[in-house]
């Protein structure tokens, strides 16, 4: 399997990027640091200048792959959100039950994050929790509809319509698939960051995870 796996490309819009990443040892450094740069500074703080000095390179390198850190902050959530999408396809495919299949797909969308080997230059618990903490700032922009019709953001809207699916294969007289799953996926960004920050608002806790209230909420809402 992990020779299997080894071959795997998560697929990122090439519009996101000027040069790609992972076509060279400093564009897989400079994405490895600066995730790990952005989790101890925050992408506020964050700045080619400095994830070139982490690196031992000009910051005039950084931009030949990325016009700007907005463009950077992008590369990294889409990253996430195909790796995310990959798992939930593996995870369910040709799972012959609706419900067990939607509840596996929701499990991996709201999962505490393990680290995965199989692509070493990215720690994904790490990414995970600037997704948690940073995603928002990736489009709550002026600039969001252009990026949209560019297709910055066809992998997460892609990923969401495979659990929409999921949920209008359960029952199809639902009226807001849509909405259901896209607050699936947000709700639980939102609900990790308030059981480690607001723990008094959420009943997430060490013993109960968002996976369990997304699978309650979601069962009960398309319940015919």
């Amino acid at each position: 399997m992990l020779n299997l796996l080894s071959n795997l490309k998560i697929s990122v819009p090439d519009k996101i990027f000027i040069k790609d990443p992972e076509s060279s040892n400093l564009g897989k450094r400079i994405i490895e640091h600066s995730i790990l740069l952005i989790d101890e500074i925050g992408f506020d703080s964050f700045t080619f200048k400095k994830l070139g000095a982490r690196i031992g390179s000009n910051e005039s390198s950084i931009y030949r792959y990325f016009e700007s850190k907005h463009k950077l902050l992008l590369y990294l959530t889409s990253w996430y959100w195909a790796w995310i999408e990959y798992q939930m396809v593996f995870a369910t495919f040709n799972m012959p039950d609706s419900e067990a299949q939607l509840f596996k797909a929701i499990e991996v969308v709201t999962k505490t994050i393990e680290e995965d080997v199989t692509f070493s230059h990215i720690n994904e618990v790490v990414l995970n929790r600037i997704i948690i903490n940073e995603y928002s700032k990736s489009y709550l922009t002026k600039e969001v509809d252009a990026e949209n019709k560019e297709g910055y953001f066809v992998v997460y809207k892609r990923m969401i319509k495979r659990l929409r699916d999921m949920i209008i294969n359960i029952n199809s007289e639902y009226k807001f698939a849509s909405s259901l799953a896209s607050t699936i996926v947000e709700g639980a960004l939102h609900q990790h960051f308030l059981k480690e920050h607001f723990i008094s608002i959420t009943d997430c806790n060490d013993s109960v995870t968002p996976t369990d209230f997304f699978k309650q909420l979601t069962i009960n809402a398309i319940s015919k």
